[in-house]
């Protein structure tokens, strides 16, 4: 039996809710929360939407400002160009947007290839050696998701070519295409390395290690406190900060998220700038 799957989604800046069929491909842009992308934060901080949404996209790329003066100026050529150009540009020969969408509207409903024996191998090769990038440094780099989105994408540029069948080619191009995707999207400011978890989880394991040690401190200082049922928030933060080697990193973020780790344990609870012991 074949089942019709419908997802609902909300655009909330456009004011727009629609229902889309599961077979829907969606291209999405979003700008920093600052205004400016701050290189110290995650795409999901940078962002911030939801790692739940983010996961689901296939390709992210980041458009960054380099302020490089050859890039200003191939971009201010371009621009200029859009509003003027000379004889010799005029001459030039341009594909048609007509032929462009009806080759791309052909291939859709047209083209269907299948997954031949060798590129389904290299797929397979493929997600291996993906697992393998973050296994050394203990960390996830990939999920069956990513897998799938190897898929998707090698599928798609079969269709580019009109070929009925997915060979090798195609799934070398979606390596490439996937793996720069992560590099720019899924890079941990503070390791360097690519870590998926920041797309599947919203947060690296780096921080999510520091997120624990956090935690860990502060059950230490609370119990070195002795029976105190009531602590005041501020003064907790500040106490936790004075034994910290680094008391500047203990951010107010962080403290936030070491006490929301402790009462998932219920071992105490937060209410207003209080903090109470369950235990």
């Amino acid at each position: 039996m074949q089942k019709r799957f419908i997802f609902l989604y909300h655009f909330p800046q456009a004011g727009i809710i629609c229902q889309l069929n599961a077979r829907t491909a969606v291209l999405a842009a979003a700008n920093p929360v600052e205004s400016q992308w701050n290189p110290k934060k995650t795409t999901i901080e940078n962002i911030q939407l939801p790692h739940t949404l983010l996961s689901r996209f296939d390709l992210i790329f980041l458009m960054l400002d380099p302020q490089d003066e050859a890039y200003d100026r191939r971009l201010a050529h371009h621009l200029v160009s859009l509003y003027y150009q000379s004889e010799e540009q005029m001459e030039e020969e341009f594909l048609d947007m007509a032929v462009l969408k009806d080759y791309i509207a052909y291939a859709r409903t047209y083209i269907n290839p299948r997954l031949s024996e060798e590129a389904s191998q290299a797929l397979i090769e493929a997600y291996v050696d993906m697992r393998k990038i973050g296994s050394g440094h203990g960390m996830v780099s990939a999920y069956p998701r990513q897998l799938e989105s190897l898929i998707r994408l090698a599928e798609a540029h079969a269709k580019v070519r009109f070929s009925e069948k997915v060979e090798t080619i195609d799934v070398e191009e979606a390596k490439r295409l996937h793996k720069e995707a992560l590099k720019q999207s899924a890079t941990d400011p503070r390791t360097g390395f690519v870590d998926i978890s920041i797309l599947t989880t919203g947060m690296s394991a780096t921080a999510r290690k520091r997120k624990e040690e956090v935690a860990q401190a502060l059950r230490k200082l609370i119990e070195a406190k002795g029976k105190t049922p009531a602590m005041k928030y501020q003064q907790l933060l500040d106490d936790l900060r004075g034994q910290s080697e680094t008391a500047s990193a203990i951010t107010k973020e962080l403290f936030d998220e070491a006490l929301r780790a402790l009462a998932d344990d219920d071992y105490l609870t937060v209410t207003g700038k209080t903090v109470r012991l369950l235990a």
